[in-house]
């Protein structure tokens, strides 16, 4: 239980600030519909800042180093704020992909230095497991109700969306500052900025990789960028198309998101953390895959709108099921001296997954809405693969030589 009130009003500023993230995704299919935008644009400007976020995440990590968390915090909410202030100015192509390319700049250093604070406070392993644990779930069930929230208020005028998250994202960051504590002795005479960038190369983990990759674990990433891939893919895709093909408002984007949300919840609670203690999670793996891309296939193939929603749902829960049991096998495989060098190949594979599923399900869209879908199954169907390989491998490395 968290008995740290300072801990407790921090956690509940991050409820705030991940509710207002999700504000503007469920109003930006109407927003870019209202202006007569091309179909691939939401894919295209999700890529633009997701492309920024990964390029400048490590740079805020190290200058945490130097500069205390709260004070991240607010240079993020504020960027991330002005960014979206862009957005709701934009009226052509390039304005909406350059306002989405400076948010993401931004929002990477916001929740960099969520987790650094979280992990920084914890005063032992046990609380700090505790905290990061807390300050996961919270992540998924905020952003799930801030989808619900930008939906029903969009439903009024699509601006006030934005408005309102606008708004939020500046106050959360006033309000990390005066609920947060200095976790690092700032000092802007150490600043070294050259030395910084140089250090905060987002390829960095693709060179370091060569200190531990083998073909075994070249499988087990190779799952883990799919995965990403199809995931975004489906989320960008399902988001636009109940939008463009069935005429469903914010405020329906919204309740559905927030449907998904919650199952995704009580899915991760129970039987995930089942598969993770009383199986080979290895194994369940392959199996939570193989179902994923099965569901998948069924829905290319539902043009009803009641069985659409109800088999996407369906499968937004074994997807996001998928996440920890990888999280969990990537864990297992990083040992010693390389684990931190392991967990964050991870972290840059998974983030360009996600950057290539955002530009193929914008892309792809505009020759045909089911098309984001079918890429979506058919990296489910090579993870598929690619994990079954890893898991006879794993099987065969841990068997005894006679």
């Amino acid at each position: 239980m968290l008995n740290n009130k300072k801990m407790l009003r921090f956690f509940a500023v991050s409820v705030v600030f991940y509710m207002a993230s999700g504000f503007a995704h469920p109003v930006t299919p109407t927003l870019f519909q209202s202006l007569n935008l091309g179909n691939y644009m939401f894919g295209y400007a999700l890529a633009a800042m997701m492309t920024m976020y990964f390029i400048f995440s490590p740079f805020w990590g190290k200058l945490n180093d130097y500069i205390s968390s709260k004070t991240i915090m607010l240079i993020g909410c504020t960027g991330y704020a002005i960014g979206q202030v862009f957005f709701l100015l934009a009226h052509t192509e390039l304005q909406f992909i350059c306002a989405r390319a400076f948010a993401g700049i931004f929002t990477g250093s916001v929740f960099v230095a969520i987790m650094n604070y979280t992990v920084h406070m914890a005063e032992d392993e046990t609380q700090r497991g505790v905290w990061l644990t807390t300050g996961a779930t919270i992540q998924s069930v905020s952003a799930a109700f801030g989808f619900f929230g930008g939906g029903m208020i969009g439903s009024i005028k699509t601006e006030y969306a934005i408005i309102a998250q606008i708004t939020l994202l500046a106050s959360c960051g006033i309000l990390f500052s005066f609920v947060c504590e200095k976790d690092v002795k700032e000092n802007a005479e150490k600043i070294n900025f050259n030395k910084i960038v140089k250090e905060a190369n987002p390829f960095a983990a693709f060179v370091a990789s060569k200190n531990f990759m083998t073909p075994l674990l070249a499988m087990l990433f190779a799952v883990c960028a799919l995965h990403s891939l199809a995931s975004t893919g489906f989320d960008q895709s399902f988001n636009y198309y109940i939008r463009d093909q069935f005429q469903f408002s914010s405020a329906y984007n919204g309740i559905l998101k927030a449907a998904m949300g919650l199952i995704t919840l009580v899915a991760n609670s129970t039987l995930c953390v089942y598969l993770i203690k009383k199986t080979d999670v290895r194994k369940s793996v392959c199996v939570a895959l193989g179902v994923c891309a099965t569901t998948m296939l069924w829905i290319i193939n539902i043009n009803q709108i009641t069985m659409f929603l109800a088999v996407n749902v369906l499968f937004f829960a074994f997807t996001s099921i998928c996440l920890p049991l990888l999280q969990s096998v990537v864990a297992d495989n990083a040992h010693g001296e390389q684990s931190n060098l392991v967990m964050g190949f991870y972290n840059s594979v998974k983030g360009l997954g996600g950057i290539f599923g955002a530009v193929a399900s914008g892309a792809l869209y505009v020759y045909n809405p089911k098309f984001p879908f079918v890429c979506s199954m058919l990296a489910l169907v090579l993870a598929t693969v690619f994990a079954g390989l890893f898991y006879v491998g794993s099987i065969k490395k841990e068997k005894p030589v006679l």
